[in-house]
Order: structure tokens, then C-alpha cells, then sequence
């Protein structure tokens, strides 16, 4: 009889093995929910470059598995099929993820959770982020050093994230122009447009178009897809790219493109969980850290102007960060940054106003 229960333990332990062959193997088990699909030129496109580049670093350790099109209606159910499968570390990669992602967690304290560009954090359970807005500083600064006083910016959803990144992009604006000595009019310096969707080839296309027959001489991106960079180059303008490289994808005409590198703090994250080391944090870096950068400057960008912007870059990646320092007004000419003062993190995250220069609406 014990033989025989013996050898009756052995065969179910047998079967349990098989059946979890990532886990006999000792691999860790990584999962990613993109919001939409990994060649839409954009926001997926830099995700998914970042799960290449975790491949290339750590593969032969880990098992990645990834969905695209997760948007709210599916996201709670790819997460929670993610965790009953049992892997061991989830990421939701756009904001659309984060509530769903929230409730996952706290179903399943056990694996390692991480959600990209939201706030909310739980025990296991971080946020993630790349501070964009320096980039988009730079390149404000390029086009202001170049002469650009009629920017039209083709803008995504008025909340904080492109908000500030609009705010950015201005406040370099105005130094550029400033430094060269160009005379510009405030009031139609920055003109700023809304999709309200993070992605509509359409629309966006449209919103460039014509924001380049109302004379605007400089088009900038701010979708996870190019097409208004590309318009702008179909209307011999030049744009300013977003998210990945917009030149990649056909658009020649960008002074240069702002653009995510993900991948250094998927491998910093996914190490951190082989270590043993994780803990849930909120994470929020920009240059410092390569967790943004500008792609090569167009032909076009003079070699001075190329010189002046790396420089200031260079300063941002030493933690130089005096971007929203003041005096800064808001449109009506109220100050909203004290001089001698410096807007706080907290401040930036829930930025809800528009800097004098930008012209365009916000919510009430």
C-alpha cells in the first residue's frame, strides 16, 4: 500500500510539474497589456521596444508574454487572466490601465504589479513614468532658436501630462527666441488644438491640416501615432515628433523627435524582481536617468543650434531641472510661480493651467 501511495504522489507531482514549465524552469514570468498594437509608430511602438530590449538583456532568466488593443473595456480581464496564469510581474503600459490594474492587485498581493504614466501605488503596486517635459523643453528651445513664432500643437486629452508637456514646450519656446533675439507675438506663439483621444490617425491628421492652412509655421505631434508630423510634412512644414521616432516613419521634415526609452527601467524593474529587491515605488525621471531622449536633430537644425540645445541637455542629466522656475504667468497674466520660487513635483503632476504664450482652452 505505501508503495503504491508513493508512487501515486510521484506521478501527480510529475503532472504538476509539467504543467508549469516556466516555473520548473526558474524563470520569471513578465506580462504586458498594451493599449494598442505594437507598430501603431508611437506610444505601443516605444513600449514594445522596451520589451525587446528586456528580451535581449535578460532572456534567457525570464518568460515574457504580451497583449495589445487593452483599453478600459478589456483591461481588468488580460490583467486578472495575466495573474491567475500566475506570473509574476504585470505591467499595464498606459493610462487607461490604471484602475483596472489597481483592483487586479489588490486581488493578488502576491505578484508584482507596475502601471505606466498613472498615480495610484498599493503595497505591491508601483507608477511609472518618464519626465517628458524635458525633452519637450528642448525641443521648444530648438524651434524657438530657429525662429518658429507660430507653433500649432495638435494636442491629446487636457490633463496634466500634455498639459505640462504644452507648458514646456512654450516656456523653451520663448528662451529659444529670446536668446536669438526674435520679436514674437504671445498670443499666437503656441496655438493648441484637441483630439481628445490619445490616438486617431484621422482626426489627427485633419487638426494639422488645419492648423497649417491658419498659417502656423512649425507643427508639433503630441498623439502616440505621427500622422500630424507627417502632415506637416506633406505641407512642406516642419514638425516636432513625439513618442517615438517620427522620422523613422517616413516624416523627414522634424526639427527632431522627443521619445521615451523604456527599455533601461523594464530591465532595472525585471532585475530588481529576479534579486528579490523590488519594492513598489513611484518612479519619475527624465534625462538623469536615459529614461527620455531626443532623437537626431534634421539636416535642417544648424550646427550652433545643435550645439546650444545639447549643452542645456547635458545640464538637464546632471539634475540641472530649473524648467518651471519663476517668475512663470499663466494666459491672464497671473503669476503661478513666484520668483525665486520652483514648481514641485506635486505642482506638476496636477498641472491644470496653460503659461502665458499658449493659446487654446482648458476645462473649467
Amino acid at each position: 500500500m505505501t508503495k503504491r501511495i508513493c508512487s501515486f504522489l510521484a506521478a501527480v507531482a510529475l503532472l504538476l510539474c509539467a504543467a508549469m514549465p516556466a516555473m520548473a524552469e526558474g524563470k520569471l514570468r513578465v506580462a504586458f497589456a498594451l493599449l494598442g498594437t505594437i507598430d501603431d509608430r508611437g506610444w505601443n511602438t516605444a513600449h514594445y521596444k522596451g520589451i525587446q530590449q528586456l528580451k535581449e538583456a535578460l532572456g534567457d532568466k525570464i518568460e515574457i508574454a504580451y497583449t495589445e488593443n487593452v483599453g478600459p473595456q478589456n483591461a481588468e480581464r488580460v490583467l486578472r487572466n495575466y495573474a491567475q496564469q500566475g506570473y509574476d510581474l504585470i505591467f499595464g503600459t498606459s493610462f487607461p490601465h490604471m484602475d483596472a490594474i489597481e483592483r487586479v492587485a489588490k486581488d493578488f498581493p502576491d505578484i508584482k504589479f507596475e502601471h505606466c504614466s498613472g498615480y495610484k501605488m498599493g503595497p505591491n503596486l508601483s507608477n511609472y513614468f518618464a519626465r517628458m517635459y524635458q525633452a519637450e523643453y528642448l525641443a521648444g528651445y530648438t524651434a524657438g532658436l530657429m525662429g518658429f513664432t507660430r507653433v500649432g500643437t495638435v494636442g491629446t486629452h487636457p490633463i496634466p501630462e500634455p498639459i505640462r508637456g504644452i507648458n514646456s514646450f512654450t516656456l523653451g519656446l520663448i528662451r529659444g527666441l529670446e536668446e536669438a533675439g526674435i520679436a514674437y507675438d504671445k498670443s499666437t506663439l503656441n496655438t493648441v488644438v484637441w483630439m481628445k483621444s490619445w490616438a486617431d490617425p484621422i482626426k489627427e491628421t485633419t487638426l494639422a491640416e488645419t492648423l497649417a492652412d491658419r498659417d502656423h509655421d512649425l507643427i508639433r505631434q503630441m498623439a502616440d501615432t505621427p500622422e500630424s508630423s507627417l502632415a506637416a510634412c506633406a505641407r512642406d512644414l516642419p514638425a516636432v515628433g513625439y513618442g517615438s521616432p517620427a522620422e523613422e516613419y517616413g516624416a523627414d521634415c522634424v526639427l527632431t523627435s522627443t521619445v521615451f526609452n523604456w527599455g533601461n527601467y523594464y530591465v532595472q524593474t525585471v532585475q530588481s524582481a529576479l534579486d528579490g529587491t523590488w519594492q513598489a515605488r513611484s518612479y519619475w525621471r527624465g534625462f538623469d536617468d536615459d529614461a527620455i531622449r531626443l532623437t537626431a536633430f534634421g539636416s535642417h537644425v544648424p550646427a550652433d543650434v545643435r550645439a546650444k540645445v545639447e549643452a542645456l541637455r547635458d545640464e538637464l542629466a546632471k539634475g540641472n531641472d530649473r524648467i518651471f522656475a519663476g517668475p512663470v504667468k499663466d494666459q491672464s497674466g497671473k503669476v503661478i510661480i513666484a520668483e525665486g520660487q520652483q514648481a514641485s513635483d506635486a505642482d506638476l503632476l496636477g498641472m491644470m493651467v496653460f503659461v502665458d504664450g499658449v493659446s487654446g482652452n482648458l476645462p473649467q
